[in-house]
């Protein structure tokens, strides 16, 4: 065998002493302790959640592009991986094939020096091309939408079209300026031979260029995903169901059940969507609601059709900690839990947690038959954490609210409320007390404009409410998942409230029962551990 040279170029000494190779593992050696510092940073953090998705680092705002594709389910997302807020937008990714457990991939998408998206990757939607080619349409920044496509089984790699941007930003002169909004494109369909999509606007920094168009998404269609054509408003917004300064981002248009849902966010006041019929290249909405009402944090949703035919929603749950704490806790944004969408028998949006995520239930406690009295509390023995999901089924007597309080310190100086009142037909969180942080607000409006001309006391909010009603002998069915700083309350398989709440005493961990109005009966009170998914 030959020896080693020890006088290769690797091993010669520099001007310094420090040869080549001890440079380089110097450097390594740099780079692991500081990602072990940075992983002990993270996982001390209290207010860092442990079994929904986020990034293992930086920020994360929008889902994008979600596709299930050969039996993985694939999420995209505005990422900052160097941790900025809105620095350069580019679209992480990460796959599972258990909607529980996520890999991490490399970035999928990056901005061109130079081309059509050069100042960000923003928001979009995933596809399949009529030859089955996974395919992304995006918002690129400045220039307009663009597409991409995978050819890869696990959608890594990802080549933009040269014919990027496919629509462009019509500028003052040009045809469609101050006609249409080129913004984020929904995912597109197949229909007729061609492929459509919808694109939203951007009221609250496009100013007054579509003021009358309010939530509006401008529909364009295709034959060769080169050349795309103008068609229209894809919908008429009506007041009667959204207000005056809302517009229309990260738009999801698909089937569901025998009707179509378009799911979006405005910037005004979160996530929501319509319910109703496509009708040529017409959608005709029918019913409106909310994913988050004012004071909720829900700002970029998506869906993807897995392989069992469920439609699978995610969306963004944003911070309330302020950018300057974000950026030095060194994470910012979480993902919900997956929610499976479909239709009940009266025609109306079904939601309900995954149940994959029971993979990560320990440690079941039960009890059965409570009684409550009027006016009382009652801790939940044995049941205390802040990673937990809880199952209640409670029957109250009118008048007054009823429900169950979490993340509660043992003298109620912290402490959130999950309160419903069957009179008033109404589930709240109530965040007045749920942290001693002065620095955590709940604003009603996100747009400042909007926000100045509101009256002082609706200026903050310190619940999110939405409607509620019980059916006749219906018990009020609750599944509580609690995971430090995120709060998901899902009610009799039709609502849901998502919410941040940030304790900051170790010791609020309790669960308590209340009654502020007649005797409640507890059916059933489930409560289990959740082990970390990450």
């Amino acid at each position: 065998m030959g020896q080693r040279n020890d006088t290769d170029n690797r091993s010669a000494p520099s001007a310094t002493g420090a040869t080549a190779g001890q440079r380089a593992i110097d450097e390594t050696e740099a780079l692991i302790a500081a990602a072990q510092k940075l992983r002990a940073k993270l996982y001390e953090d209290p207010h860092r959640p442990q079994y929904h998705f986020l990034p293992p680092e930086a920020w994360m705002n929008d889902i994008n592009g979600s596709i299930y594709w050969k039996g993985c389910y694939h999420i995209f997302y505005q990422h900052n991986p160097e941790g900025g807020y809105w620095k350069w937008m580019q679209w992480g990714h990460a796959s599972s094939t258990d909607l529980v457990h996520w890999v991490h991939h490399p970035i999928a998408l990056t901005p061109t020096l130079g081309g059509p998206d050069r100042d960000g990757c923003f928001s979009g939607g995933a596809f399949l091309s009529r030859e089955g080619v996974p395919t992304f349409i995006y918002h690129g920044v400045p220039d307009g939408t663009c597409l991409a496509k995978s050819y890869d089984d696990l959608l890594i790699h990802w080549t933009k079209h040269p014919a990027n941007p496919v629509i462009k930003v019509p500028k003052p002169g040009e045809a469609g300026y101050g006609v249409y909004n080129v913004f984020d494109p929904s995912s597109a369909w197949i229909q007729n031979g061609y492929y459509y999509t919808g694109l939203g606007n951007q009221k609250h920094l496009c100013g007054d260029l579509l003021k009358e168009d309010g939530d509006t998404v401008y529909l364009f269609k295709s034959q060769d995903l080169a050349a795309w054509e103008y068609v229209g408003p894809f919908y008429e917004s009506d007041r009667k169901w959204t207000e005056a300064d809302e517009d229309n981002a990260v738009p999801d248009f698909f089937p569901l059940g025998d009707k179509h849902m378009m799911l979006f966010t405005s910037h005004l006041q979160g996530t929501q969507y319509y319910l109703g019929r496509l009708e040529g290249e017409r959608f005709i909405p029918a019913q409106h609601a909310r994913m988050s009402w004012p004071g909720g944090e829900l700002g970029g949703g998506r869906t993807l059709q897995d392989g069992q035919g469920r439609r699978i929603y995610f969306d963004w749950i944003r911070e309330r900690r302020g950018v300057e704490r974000e950026r030095e806790s060194g994470w910012s944004g979480v993902m919900t839990l997956p929610r499976v969408l479909s239709l009940g028998d009266d025609g109306t949006l079904c939601i309900e947690p995954a149940p994959e995520m029971a993979v990560l239930r320990r440690n079941h406690r039960i009890l059965r038959g409570i009684r409550l009295p009027g006016g009382s509390e009652r801790s939940l023995d044995g049941v205390r954490g802040d990673a937990l999901e809880l199952a209640l089924e409670m029957r109250g007597q009118s008048p007054g609210d009823f429900g169950v309080k979490v993340c509660c310190s043992p003298d109620g100086a912290e402490q959130t409320l999950i309160s419903f009142d069957p009179a008033a037909k109404r589930l709240k969180v109530i965040m007045a007390q749920s942290s001693l942080d002065k620095c955590i607000q709940y604003p009603y409006y996100r747009n400042a404009a909007a926000l100045a001309r509101l009256p002082e006391e609706k200026r903050m909010m310190q619940a999110q409410e939405a409607p509620l009603e019980l059916r006749s002998g219906e018990s009020l069915r609750l599944r509580i998942f609690v995971d430090r700083s995120v709060l998901e309350v899902f009610a009799n398989g039709r609502q849901c409230i998502t919410q941040r709440i940030y304790p900051t005493r170790r010791d609020s961990l309790g669960v308590v029962l209340y009654s502020h109005g007649g005797e409640v009966t507890v059916q059933t009170a489930e409560a289990w551990d959740m082990a970390p998914a990450h």
